[in-house]
Order: C-alpha cells, then sequence, then structure tokens
C-alpha cells in the first residue's frame, strides 16, 4: 500500500504562511524608522546593567517606540544582547537590527584624563569620578585594598604618593580598581633599578623618597626650583631641623588648602613637621617625575629656610637672618602688588 501524499495545496499553503511569517520578522528586524526615533537620543549604560533594563533605557529616552520590538529582535538574534557600558549618541531612524548592533558594535567610550602632580588620593579620586563611571568612595576602597597593594609591593596603607601624574585615556566605565592599579602601574614602570639605587645612595627607602618628594611638589610648581627645595629638606635632616613643611600642616588638617593660621601650626598629627622632628609618616600627594629626581639628586647647597618671592618662586636662604630678609621682601612685593 502506498503512503498516503500530502494534498499540494496544504504544502502550498505551509509555504505561503511560512513565508508571510519570515515577511513579518524581515519587515520588524529591518524595517528603517519603524520603532526609532526621527532625532538623535542619547543613552547611557553602567555597568551591570542587563538587557531588559537597557531596552527600558531606550524607551525612557525615546529612542525606540515599542519594548516589545527591541525584546523580540534580541531574542531573535541572542549576540546582539552583549552590549559595553558606555554613553551612546544614536543616530535617528534606524531599524530594530541596526539599533542593537549599533550598541553591540560600538567602540569602547574612553576619556582622556591628566592627573597633575601633587593631588593628594582624594583629590585624585574626585576628579576621576567626575570623568568616569565609579564614585570616589569606590576609588577610595580600591585604594585601600591590601590585595591590590602588595601586588605592587606598596607597604603603605593606601596608594597616597604611588598614583603616577600624567595624561592617560581610561575606558568610561573602567573598574576603578583596575585605575588605581594601572596608575601605581605607571609609578612601577617610571621607578626604574638605576632611579632605586640612587635613591638607596641617598639614604632613602621608597616610602621616604615619595614622601619627600611629595613635600617637595606640594612645595613649588617650577620644576627648576625643585631640587633647591629638597636641597633645604636634606640640609634640615642633616642638622635635625624639624622640617616645618606647610604642606604637611596642610595635609593633616585635611579638607580645602587655605591660608595657615598659627593655631593650625599646633595641629596634633604624625604628618605635622612643626610638632615632629623627621619625615611624616607617608607621601602627602603624589609627586611627579621631576620632584622624584630632585630627591634623588638635590642641589647642593647650605640652604635651610625658603619663602615664597611673590613672584611665582621663592628666595632661599642658609641663616635665619637672610630669611628674615627675604620675608620682609616678600612683604614688601605684596604691598607693591595690592597698591596697584
Amino acid at each position: 500500500m502506498s503512503p498516503r501524499k500530502t494534498p499540494l495545496y496544504k504544502t502550498y499553503t505551509f509555504k505561503i504562511i511560512l513565508g508571510a511569517l519570515l515577511g513579518v520578522v524581515v519587515f520588524f528586524l529591518f524595517m528603517p524608522g519603524l520603532n526609532t526615533a526621527s532625532r538623535q537620543t542619547r543613552l547611557v549604560i553602567h555597568r551591570g546593567t542587563g538587557f531588559r533594563e537597557i531596552v527600558d533605557g531606550l524607551y525612557d529616552a525615546g529612542t525606540i517606540k515599542s519594548r516589545w520590538q527591541t525584546l523580540f529582535t534580541g531574542s531573535a538574534i541572542p549576540f546582539l544582547h552583549k552590549i559595553k557600558p558606555g554613553r551612546y549618541d544614536i543616530p535617528p531612524g534606524m531599524s530594530n537590527f541596526q539599533l542593537l548592533y549599533y550598541l553591540h558594535s560600538h567602540i569602547q567610550d574612553e576619556v582622556r584624563i591628566t592627573i597633575p602632580e601633587g593631588l593628594e588620593l582624594r583629590k585624585v579620586a574626585r576628579l576621576l569620578s567626575g570623568k568616569l563611571d565609579f564614585d570616589s568612595t569606590a576609588f577610595m576602597i580600591a585604594a585601600s585594598d591590601s590585595f591590590v597593594l602588595s601586588k605592587y609591593d606598596v607597604t603603605s596603607k593606601t596608594a597616597e604618593g604611588y598614583l603616577f601624574p600624567g595624561t592617560y585615556n581610561f575606558v568610561w566605565s573602567e573598574n576603578p580598581r583596575r585605575v588605581v592599579e594601572f596608575l601605581i602601574g605607571k609609578f612601577r614602570s617610571f621607578y626604574s633599578d638605576d632611579l632605586k639605587k640612587r635613591a638607596e645612595e641617598a639614604g632613602l627607602n621608597e616610602i621616604q623618597l615619595l614622601t619627600l618628594a611629595s613635600i617637595v611638589e606640594s612645595e613649588t610648581p617650577l620644576d627648576p626650583e625643585k631640587p633647591l627645595v629638597a636641597s633645604v629638606y636634606f640640609n634640615r635632616l642633616k642638622k635635625n631641623m624639624r622640617l616645618q613643611a606647610d604642606p604637611t600642616i596642610q595635609y593633616a588638617l585635611g579638607g580645602t588648602a587655605r591660608r595657615l593660621l598659627y593655631k593650625d601650626l599646633k595641629v596634633d598629627s604624625p604628618y605635622n613637621t612643626y610638632r615632629h622632628n623627621g619625615l611624616p609618616p607617608g607621601p602627602i600627594c603624589s609627586p611627579g617625575s621631576a620632584a622624584i629626581r630632585a630627591v634623588i639628586r638635590p642641589a647642593d647647597t647650605e640652604f635651610l629656610y625658603f619663602v615664597a618671592s611673590g613672584k611665582g618662586g621663592h628666595n632661599f636662604s642658609g641663616t635665619l637672618s637672610g630669611h628674615g630678609e627675604n620675608i620682609r621682601k616678600y612683604k614688601k612685593t605684596l604691598k607693591a602688588t595690592s597698591s596697584k
């Protein structure tokens, strides 16, 4: 007995239905402007945002008119679910497929950031959190992570002093821990065996080097002056004089930098170099290469004092009387400037 054949009309009906369904699918997937806005829109996707949340964000931003079409497209083509965090300016009039493919294939959102010399850890955290997708607290926690610190042979309790200044490109959605590791790694790349050897010859271990360099960095922005400032502090240390460095008081006080008062010099802190001999416990900011090199190779002077010149630099002296004269010059310059 021969098998029963499917009636020809049923075969044609099935093919027509199948073709119609495929046509509808293609229409929904690839029809430009069917579900998307006629104007450019902007979407911000944070780390850990799921696909459905992204679709909700597209709808809330006015990028799409209907959630289900975009969800359907993602279900039909699963690899489009993989969308990187970032800030997206979405062109108008795309199809559902074009929209998700645009988000899926878009290049990483990068930000170029300059970290100036002399920034404290908390100020670096504030700077980065204002430009990258994390808050300053998360960065501070990462910069105190014992695993991260030990990984890079940092013996301090935080990465203060180790966040090497410079201009860098960061992925906007970068993890704060990876940013901390990157910046410490930049210091490690700079701090060559030759520099280590010279620091040891100067009688400084790594923490001492960075601590003194951070004070020098805080005292003057002028690179040619840094070896002179370094010489002052080396000469004071040799004579068992207190460093009496104002930036260490600013660090002990915390908060926004301001003009110091006499009462501030009495603050109870190991960073108060007016009350305690020798170096403070650790760096007070991240020094740059010029300050580090200045400490490794200070100028050969007998200077023990310096004061602002009122013209952007400093005047140096080796005696208390000379220092008093420089202070008078400074006050005279300030008076002349204010009278203009």
